[in-house]
């Protein structure tokens, strides 16, 4: 047994806990295979927020049973938030006897023990704790090569969206210790990253269960101090928690960036209720207006959903005047995705795929004229750009990202990279601006 491949789906947490799978298997004396087909190990990370990820997961594991037809020594695992629901260990096991592990979100570090196991041979071997899990932040790490470092500093969440099944596979909220956050930032900066993106389902309630209470403000006044780190940006925020402390914190910090992200998911105070997001459009309009008021070059962007259950003509058109309103300068856009174990899926009102197709396409059309007519406001402008790498499709141009997370691609060399230079803004377009380097 000497190479392993991991194979993630889902979002930025997943893709840290792969980063903690790949520091296990390092740690076993294993090396990262070139390609499935040489891997001893395949591990299949998984997420389950919509169906189509579990779709890919399933789709995927159905492709593997050749592979273990043709090397039966191959060992197959899946972990990640699909394998925490109710019943989905079993599930796999019975649809795909041909895996070796199923784990569970909170007891990843236990990967390592299962496939010793696994290797001795026998019958599917499963893992699964219930609850939340305690926090382990001393596993082992395997970063991706890059500019960015992703650094988890909380786990699990206690808000209770009616159509999110987060709450249920992660757990509820438990923090790191802000000084097993800021340690882990030190050794980012230290080991070259220049910028980290700090992780959790909600990262403003951050602290909150500590025996000590550090507000996420402070752990951004904390960790803007940490030398190394140039950047710091964070996923996700819930707009109810950010408040004016948040705010101020940020525009006073020098490495925290401009760019906020906060799902409103929709314009409708009666859709917002049902959702249980705990905030009225009044409210987010003016947390939007606050945070351009204190910061003027913020960007804000956003999550988005249509069709979610009892959702009328009515409360669609409230969701399209509010983003006439904010002017997003983005926004993720999804079709209500009906998850089985939410409160949402038994909610009567639910609506046609074709009258969901019909909004979202509508919507989609007003946010791009927009996000458009905010990227063209950008031409003029001198920013600095932290440069992320180069364009393999087109030679000779580089790429990277502004303090508001704008990707702007302009002239250069891979001798760039890592590095923060003034660029000038001659173009734009929808997914990116184009620049000129000043120097």
């Amino acid at each position: 047994m000497e190479s392993y491949s991991i194979v993630t789906f889902g979002c930025q947490m997943n893709e840290h806990d792969s980063e903690t799978i790949a520091g296990m298997m390092e740690q076993m004396g294993l090396r990262r295979a070139g390609s499935l087909d040489a891997s001893d190990i395949i591990i299949l990370n998984t997420c389950c927020v919509r169906g189509t990820a579990e779709n890919k997961a399933f789709s995927f594991l159905g492709k593997l049973r050749r592979k273990k037809i043709e090397n039966p020594r191959l060992i197959i695992g899946v972990c990640g938030c699909m394998t925490q629901q109710e019943g989905m260990a079993d599930r796999i096991k019975k649809t795909f006897p041909y895996v070796d592990i199923v784990l569970g979100t909170h007891n990843i570090g236990s990967l390592p023990r299962m496939i010793e196991k696994a290797v001795a041979g026998g019958m599917t071997l499963s893992e699964i704790w219930p609850g939340s899990g305690a926090v382990d932040g001393k596993l082992p790490l395997k970063r991706k090569a890059g500019v960015r470092a992703l650094v988890t500093i909380m786990y699990g969440c206690n808000n209770f969206c009616t159509y999110c099944i987060v709450p249920y596979v992660r757990g509820r909220e438990r923090s790191r210790s802000p000084e097993d956050v800021i340690e882990e930032v030190a050794k980012a900066g230290g080991e070259g990253y220049k910028e980290v993106v700090l992780l959790g389902q909600n990262v403003n309630s951050y602290g909150k269960d500590l025996p000590t209470p550090v507000d996420f403000a402070r752990l951004l006044e904390m960790l803007d101090k940490v030398d190394g780190i140039e950047r710091i940006r964070y996923m996700t925020s819930h707009p109810r928690d950010f408040n004016d402390r948040l705010i101020d914190a940020i525009a006073a910090s020098s490495k925290v960036c401009e760019h906020f992200h906060l799902p409103v998911q929709a314009g409708s105070n009666r859709i917002l209720k049902r959702m249980n997001r705990g905030y009225e459009r009044e409210d987010y309009i003016r947390l939007t207006e606050k945070i351009k008021a204190s910061i003027p070059d913020a960007t804000v962007t956003t999550d988005i959903m249509v069709g979610f259950p009892g959702e009328e003509d009515e409360d669609f058109n409230e969701t399209m005047d509010l983003i006439r309103r904010v002017r997003f300068d983005s926004a993720y856009t999804f079709i209500y995705n009906n998850r089985t174990g939410t409160p949402a899926s038994m909610m009567e009102g639910q609506i046609k795929e074709e009258v969901k197709k019909a909004r979202i396409k509508t919507l989609i059309e007003l946010q791009k004229r927009i996000g458009l007519e905010k990227n063209k406001g950008e031409v003029g402008r001198t920013q600095d750009i932290l440069v992320e790498g180069v364009r393999e499709s087109k030679p000779g141009l580089v790429y990277g990202r502004n303090r508001g997370n704008k990707i702007v691609v302009f002239r250069g060399d891979n001798d760039l990279f890592g590095q923060t230079i003034p660029v000038r803004i001659v173009d734009a377009r929808l997914d990116h601006l184009i620049g000129e380097a000043s120097r």
